[in-house]
């Protein structure tokens, strides 16, 4: 799946939906990271400049995700959260589509300024060939705040899940 979404192949079937959205974890590790910038796509055609990161075996302290939604009654808070006192969040080949990303790093065997097609750290993770990229061997980001227009797994494993949807609601910060 990783590497069809690499592709692009996965994106005329993926739109993304026009709205962004917040995450959040206290602290993300993992073995593998690619990244590159690409385009996403909403249901109108409209693009969005996104960094695709290619994360190979995550662990998460915690995570909440967050985005506004207009409804007839008002916008309401679609939020997930998962980990903290029920156990580390796991996920494995992550791709997030994000805008931004914030925290304190520590990146391991770094590879910055790599032609995106010959990332390799992650399994399928590969951009255009000519196109900037870069890689590590292992990363540990702590404080994440992201905004993102998607996120893909092949396996998640959300302990202590909850989803809220409230008029008005508390996002992730």
């Amino acid at each position: 799946m990783a590497s069809v979404m690499a592709e692009g192949a996965l994106a005329a079937s993926f739109a993304v939906s026009g709205t962004s959205f917040q995450v959040s974890s206290g602290k993300l590790t993992s073995q593998g990271l690619s990244s590159y910038v690409q385009t996403d796509r909403d249901i109108d055609g409209k693009g969005h400049p996104v960094a695709l990161l290619g994360i190979g075996d995550a662990t998460l302290s915690d995570i909440c995700q967050a985005a506004e939604v207009k409804t007839p009654v008002g916008t309401v808070v679609f939020k997930l959260t998962a980990g903290g006192d029920a156990g580390n969040v796991t996920a494995s080949n992550l791709i997030i589509d994000g805008e931004d990303l914030v925290g304190d790093a520590r990146f391991g065997t770094a590879q910055i300024g790599r032609d995106a097609s010959t990332l390799d750290e992650v399994p399928g993770i590969q951009g255009e060939k000519g196109k900037f990229g870069l890689q590590a061997g292992d990363i540990t980001v702590s404080g994440v705040k992201s905004h993102a227009w998607s996120a893909t797994g092949g396996n998640f494993r959300l302990k202590g899940m909850r989803v809220d949807v409230s008029l008005g609601g508390k996002k992730c910060f």
